[in-house]
């Protein structure tokens, strides 16, 4: 029954709260100008921290016009494979891991193994 009692009032769809009483907070207008041109205009609120960049239509990082320079953002050196191996082992233990591997290889081939090289 309780389903029946809500059925056509529009619940959830629309608010019922009115617009009396209520006093928007002052608004500026930022703009903000990418590298192709393009000019943004956004209006922010007075007590709102304004960000120095805003992602052009076009995709680019477009700039506040007469804001502060952006802070660089510290370049992280993209660690390899090879980076991330030779912190856990050194070059000789992994000429010895390869000679073993390459062993086995041989063996499962077929073919004789070759002696290791004296120095």
């Amino acid at each position: 029954m309780a389903d029946r009692a809500l059925r056509g009032s529009n619940l959830g769809a629309r608010s019922f709260e009115s617009d009396e009483n209520v006093v928007p907070s002052e608004r500026m207008l930022t703009v903000y100008v990418c590298p192709n041109g393009h000019r943004t205009e956004l209006p922010f609120s007075v007590e709102a921290d304004v960000p120095p960049t805003w992602e052009c239509r076009c995709g680019l990082e477009a700039r506040l016009q007469g804001g502060p320079e952006p802070e660089a953002k510290p370049v992280k050196h993209q660690r390899t494979h090879w980076d991330m191996l030779l912190e856990r082992r050194s070059i000789p233990e992994l000429e010895e891991l390869l000679e073993e591997r390459l062993t086995l290889l041989r063996v499962s081939r077929g073919e004789k193994p070759r002696r290791k090289k004296s120095a």
